[in-house]
C-alpha cells in the first residue's frame, strides 16, 4: 500500500513539474483595468478608471532621460530643464501656470512636482475631473511640458538661482562622504559622474543652446508616457490624449537612447570614510551580480520575486531578533535583494545604521547572519510565519482593490513604461500567492543565498563620525573582519516555542450602560460600566481597514518637576517591552499572518494609545489594547536594548548642523522653563529611571473610567459592542476626577534676534516667528492657518521666482487651545549666507505689504480652494474621521462641527486675514539665523 501511494505521489509530482514549467514561461500580461496604447508619433498612453478619490485625476508625463543621457557640457541639465518647465510654456507665461494651478486647488510643492534621476523625469499633475474646462487645461499643461516650454535667455538666468540653491540644500557630511565610496558602488559606470543635480560650474555657465539640445534630443514622443488614472470615462481621457499629444512631432534623426550597465569587478572594495558632521553612520555590504537584470515579465520571473521576498522577510526578522537583545551592535539592520540604481544591476544588499564605535561589531553580525543562513539555513517555522505575513499583506491590499487611491496605483503604470516591469494587477497577484507561496519550498529559499554571496564583485562601506572610535577603523581591519568571519564557525539558528494565545483567560466582561447617536455623522458613542466612553463611525473608505485611537486627560502634568525630568524621556520606550507573556521578539512571532498594532502613550498632559487592524484581526487588536492597561511587561533588559538602540541613533543627530540649531532654538525659547526638555545628551540617556517611568504608566492606566476610544473603519458594530464589554469594560476604575496641570511657563514676548553658527558648508537657514496668547476661537483656527498659507504663496513668488534667492520657502500659522491660547505664525527659508540679510528683509517686506494693503482677493481664493479640496479628499479616509472625532472631544468640541469646516472656510474673508495681521504680526518678532562656523585662518 505505501509502495502505491508513494508511485502515485512520485507520479503527480512529475506531472506538477511539467505543469510547472509550462508556467514559468507564461508571461503576465497587463490587466484588463488599464488600455494601453501607443500614438502614431510613438508616444505610449495607460489609462484607467478610478473612482477614489471622486471628481480628481491623476496625470503623469514620464520621459525616459534623465542626467545619465547628458553630456559633459550638460551634467545638471537633465534635472535643470525639470526646473524650467515651470517657467514658461507656449500657453503658460512665466508664473501663470502656478497662479492657475493653486486657483482651482493645486498647490505646488505638494500636489504639483516633479523628479528628476538618473534614468527618468516625471511629471506629477493632479487636477479636478469633474470641470471640463479645469480637464482640458490640465492636458494643456501636460503637452506644453513635453515639447512647448519657452526656455528664454532671462528666464534661464533666473533659475540658475534656485537650482543651485537646491544644489546648496544637497551639500553636507553625506555627499562629501559619498565622494569616497560612489565611485567604487558604481564602479567603472557612467552613474558614477552623472548626479542628477549636476556640477555646480556647469549650472552656472552653461550656454542657453545647451539646454535647449537636450530638450529638443530627449524630450520626444516615443521616449513618453502619458498616464492618466482617476474618476473619467476611459473614452474621455483617450479623446485628451490624443487631441494634444497626437500632433507632437516624430524626431528625424532621433539620437540613440542608450541603456548603461555598472560593469563587474574582481576586488572587494572598502570605502572606510567620516564626516564630523554624519548624523547616520552607516555599514553597507553590497554583493553586485555578474548577470545583467532582467525585468519581472513572466509566471517565473513572480515566483522568483516570491522566493526573494521571503529571504528578505525571513533574515529581517532574525536582524529584529538581534536588534532586541542586550546591547545590539546596531539601531537597525535589514537585508535584500534588489535593484542598484542601474536599471541592468541587481544586488544583495545589507545595511544597518549604528552608532559612535558599532560599524566593526555591526558588520561582524551582518557577515555572521549571512553565514549562518548559507550553512544551516532558515528553519521552517520561520518560513511558514513569513508565508503568512506575505500573504496577510497580499489579502489586506486584495480585499481593498476597488478602494485604491489614484495616486497609488498609478506608480505601477510608470515603472511598467520605464523598466517593464509587469503590471497583471491586483487581481492576478493574489492568484498568484495563492497558487505559488504556499508551494514555496524551505530549500529553494535557502538556496537564494549561493547566489547572492561571492568574495568579488562586491562592496563595503562603513560611515561615520569623526569620534576616535571610528578613526580606528581601516580598510585593513575590515578586511581581517571580514576572513575572520569567513573562517569562524556559526552555530543554527534556534529558538523556544511561543504561546499561541495573547490572553488564555477572558475577564470577566462589563456592560454598555447609554448610548448617543450624531446621525449626520453616522457617529455613536455609548458608555460602558467602567465609565470608558466609546465613539466609532462605520465607514466603507476601505474594506479592510479599522482605525483607532484613546485619549485620557492628565499625562505627566501632575509630576514634580524632578520626577518628570527622570521619568518623561524614559517614557517614551516604557511601552516597547512587550506585553503578557510575549517579549518583543515573541509578539512579533506571533503577529505573523496578524495584521494589528497598538501603541500607547503619555505626553505632559494626556495619555493614550492609536493603532489599526484588518477587521479579520480586531479581536487581537482589542486583547492587545487589554494587555497595555492590565499587563505591560515589566522587562529592564528589554527597556536597555531599545534604549542602546535609540541612544546610538538619537546621540549622532547632534552632528547634523539642522538638528544643533533647531535644538538651540528650543532652548533660547525655553529660558526660565523648569519643565523644557530638548534633544537628549548622553547624560539623559544615562539618568532614564526606568523604575519610575514604569510605574508612572502603570499609574495613568490604572483608571480607564475617563478614557474616551475612538474606532472607524469597516467595522461589524455587534462585533465591536462584544470586545468592548469584554476588553474595555473589564479594564481597571479608580473613578478619579484627573485634569492636566498646565505649564505657566510662557515665553519672553519682545523683539529677539539670534545667530546661531554651525557647519562648514555655505548654506543657512532662517526662522522667524510670532507668538502671542490669544483666546482660543475655532473659527480663527481656521483663519490663522490660512494666513499661513497666504504667506507661503507670496514668499514662494518673492523670494524664489522674482530674487531667485532660495529653492523653498514657507510659513505656518497656528492656533493652539492648551496649555492656553496662542497664536504663532512662522516663516522659514534656507539659503545662501551672502543672501540672508536682503531675504529677512524681503519677508518683512512681506509682512508690511499684507499688514498695510492687505491680503488679495484672488490669494484667498487660492487658499481657500485647495483647503476646501483637501478637506473633500480627507473625509473620505479613516485618518481624518478618528483623528477628527478625537480632536473635537479633546477640544471640547460637539462632534457635528466637524461637518461645519467648509462653512467656515468659505466664510473666510480677506478683512479676517487682514485683521489677524495686524494684531498679532507686531515688532516683537523671534529671528535665529544659522550660519555656517567661521572658518579658521590658515597660518
Amino acid at each position: 500500500m505505501r509502495t502505491k501511494q508513494a508511485l502515485v505521489s512520485l507520479m503527480a509530482l512529475c506531472v506538477s513539474a511539467i505543469s510547472f514549467a509550462q508556467d514559468k514561461s507564461e508571461v503576465l500580461k497587463p490587466s484588463d483595468k488599464v488600455m494601453i496604447g501607443k500614438l502614431d508619433n510613438g508616444l505610449t498612453y495607460y489609462i484607467r478608471e478610478n473612482e477614489k478619490p471622486k471628481d480628481k485625476l491623476e496625470l503623469r508625463l514620464v520621459v525616459n532621460a534623465g542626467s545619465i543621457l547628458e553630456n559633459d557640457k550638460q551634467q545638471g541639465l537633465a534635472h535643470f530643464m525639470e526646473h524650467m518647465n515651470f517657467n514658461g510654456t507656449k500657453n503658460f507665461e512665466k508664473n501663470d501656470l502656478v497662479d492657475y494651478l493653486q486657483s482651482i486647488g493645486v498647490k505646488f510643492g505638494a500636489d504639483l512636482n516633479a523628479y528628476t534621476s538618473f534614468d527618468e523625469t516625471v511629471y506629477i499633475l493632479p487636477i479636478p475631473s469633474d470641470d471640463p474646462e479645469k480637464l482640458e487645461t490640465g492636458f494643456q499643461i501636460l503637452e506644453d511640458w513635453a515639447h512647448q516650454a519657452n526656455l528664454t535667455d532671462e528666464e534661464i538666468d533666473k533659475e540658475r538661482g534656485v537650482v543651485l540653491e537646491e544644489y546648496r540644500l544637497g551639500l553636507g557630511a553625506n555627499k562629501r562622504m559619498m565622494r569616497d565610496y560612489l565611485p567604487k558602488l558604481l564602479y567603472g559606470s557612467r552613474y558614477a559622474e552623472r548626479l542628477p543635480i549636476g556640477k555646480k560650474d556647469v549650472l552656472e555657465n552653461f550656454e542657453y543652446e545647451t539646454l535647449r539640445n537636450f530638450y529638443k534630443d530627449w524630450y520626444r514622443p516615443d521616449l513618453m508616457a502619458v498616464i492618466a488614472v482617476g474618476d473619467l470615462s476611459s473614452d474621455s481621457m483617450k479623446m485628451m490624449i490624443e487631441k494634444y499629444f497626437g500632433d507632437i512631432a516624430k524626431p528625424k534623426n532621433a539620437k540613440e537612447r542608450k541603456e548603461y550597465d555598472i560593469p563587474n569587478h574582481d576586488e572587494t572594495f572598502i570605502s572606510v570614510t567620516s564626516d564630523k558632521e554624519a548624523a547616520f553612520q552607516q555599514v553597507l555590504v553590497v554583493y553586485k551580480d555578474e548577470k545583467e537584470a532582467k525585468p519581472l515579465t513572466t509566471v517565473g520571473d513572480y515566483q522568483d520575486e516570491l522566493k526573494a521576498r521571503l529571504f528578505g522577510q525571513m533574515l529581517n526578522a532574525r536582524f529584529s531578533e538581534i536588534g532586541n537583545e542586550p546591547n545590539p551592535p546596531f539601531t537597525f539592520a535589514s537585508g535584500y535583494y534588489g535593484g542598484l540604481l542601474a536599471r541592468t544591476k541587481n544586488a544583495f544588499q545589507n545595511s544597518a545604521i549604528v552608532g559612535s564605535g558599532q560599524h566593526l561589531a555591526a558588520l561582524e553580525t551582518i557577515l555572521t547572519e549571512n553565514k549562518r543562513v548559507a550553512e544551516h539555513g532558515f528553519t521552517s517555522n520561520e518560513l511558514e510565519r513569513a508565508k503568512k505575513q506575505m500573504m496577510a499583506r497580499m489579502e489586506k491590499q486584495y480585499n481593498d482593490r476597488d478602494k485604491q487611491e489614484s495616486g497609488r496605483i498609478i506608480g505601477e503604470y510608470v515603472r511598467h513604461f520605464l523598466r517593464q516591469e509587469a503590471i497583471p494587477g491586483l487581481e492576478k497577484e493574489f492568484e498568484l500567492y495563492q497558487e505559488y507561496l504556499e508551494g514555496i519550498k524551505l530549500e529553494e529559499v535557502n538556496a537564494l543565498i549561493d547566489n547572492y554571496l561571492h568574495n568579488d564583485n562586491r562592496v563595503v562601506v562603513l560611515m561615520g563620525d569623526t569620534s576616535e572610535a571610528f578613526q580606528n577603523i581601516n580598510k585593513q581591519k575590515v578586511a581581517e573582519l571580514m576572513k575572520q568571519v569567513e573562517r569562524s564557525e556559526v552555530e543554527a539558528y534556534a529558538e523556544e516555542a511561543i504561546e499561541d494565545a495573547l490572553i488564555s483567560k477572558l475577564p470577566a466582561a462589563g456592560s454598555i450602560q447609554d448610548s448617543s447617536v450624531y446621525k449626520d455623522l453616522n457617529v455613536t458613542t455609548y458608555t460602558l460600566s467602567n465609565g470608558l466612553k466609546v465613539t466609532y463611525k462605520k465607514t466603507d473608505f476601505k474594506n479592510d481597514e479599522i482605525k483607532f485611537s484613546a485619549y485620557s486627560p492628565g499625562g505627566m502634568s501632575h509630576l514634580s518637576t524632578k520626577k518628570y525630568k527622570d521619568a518623561s524621556m524614559a517614557s517614551n520606550y516604557v511601552g516597547m517591552t512587550g506585553i503578557g507573556e510575549f517579549g518583543m521578539t515573541d509578539l512579533q512571532k506571533f503577529m505573523s499572518g496578524k495584521i494589528a498594532s497598538a501603541r500607547p502613550m503619555i505626553t505632559d498632559y494626556s495619555e493614550g494609545m492609536s493603532g489599526s487592524a484588518a477587521p479579520k484581526d480586531f479581536e487581537i487588536l482589542m486583547q492587545m489594547i487589554h494587555l497595555y492597561f492590565t499587563d505591560l511587561r515589566k522587562d529592564e533588559e528589554a527597556f536597555d536594548s531599545f534604549t542602546s538602540r535609540m541612544k546610538g541613533f538619537m546621540l549622532n543627530m547632534m552632528n547634523m548642523p539642522m538638528m544643533y540649531f533647531q535644538n538651540e532654538v528650543g532652548k533660547i525659547k525655553n529660558e526660565g522653563n523648569e519643565r523644557y526638555q530638548g534633544f537628549p545628551t548622553e547624560e539623559d540617556f544615562e539618568k532614564m529611571d526606568y523604575n519610575l517611568a514604569y510605574e508612572v504608566y502603570q499609574e495613568r492606566f490604572a483608571d480607564a473610567s475617563d478614557f474616551h476610544f475612538f474606532f472607524v473603519g469597516n467595522l461589524d458594530v455587534n462585533q465591536l459592542k462584544e470586545f468592548s464589554k469584554t476588553y474595555l469594560a473589564s479594564l481597571p476604575t479608580l473613578e478619579r476626577e484627573d485634569k492636566p496641570k498646565y505649564n505657566d511657563f510662557r515665553p519672553k514676548d519682545e523683539q529677539a534676534k539670534h545667530i546661531i553658527k554651525k557647519g562648514e558648508d555655505p548654506k543657512s537657514y532662517v526662522q522667524l516667528s510670532w507668538e502671542e496668547e490669544v483666546n482660543y476661537d475655532d473659527y480663527n483656527r481656521i483663519a490663522v492657518r490660512a494666513l499661513g498659507e497666504v504667506f507661503s504663496i507670496k514668499l514662494i513668488e518673492s523670494l524664489r521666482e522674482e530674487a531667485s534667492g532660495v529653492y523653498s520657502a514657507s510659513a505656518r500659522g497656528s492656533l493652539r487651545k492648551y496649555p492656553y491660547g496662542k497664536f504663532s505664525l512662522s516663516i522659514s527659508f534656507p539659503c545662501g549666507p551672502e543672501n540672508v540679510d536682503s531675504l529677512v528683509q524681503e519677508s518683512f517686506h512681506q509682512v508690511k505689504l499684507i499688514k498695510e494693503e492687505g491680503i488679495a482677493e484672488k490669494d484667498l481664493d487660492k487658499v481657500k480652494e485647495n483647503l476646501l479640496l483637501k478637506y473633500k479628499e480627507d473625509k473620505e479616509t479613516n485618518d481624518f474621521w478618528v483623528s477628527a472625532l478625537n480632536n473635537a472631544a479633546r477640544y471640547d468640541r460637539d462632534f457635528n462641527s466637524i461637518m461645519k469646516y467648509q462653512e467656515k472656510v468659505k466664510a473666510l474673508t480677506v478683512e479676517d486675514l487682514n485683521s489677524l495681521a495686524k494684531e498679532f504680526l507686531d515688532d516683537n518678532y523671534f529671528l535665529a539665523i544659522k550660519m555656517p562656523e567661521d572658518k579658521k585662518d590658515e597660518e
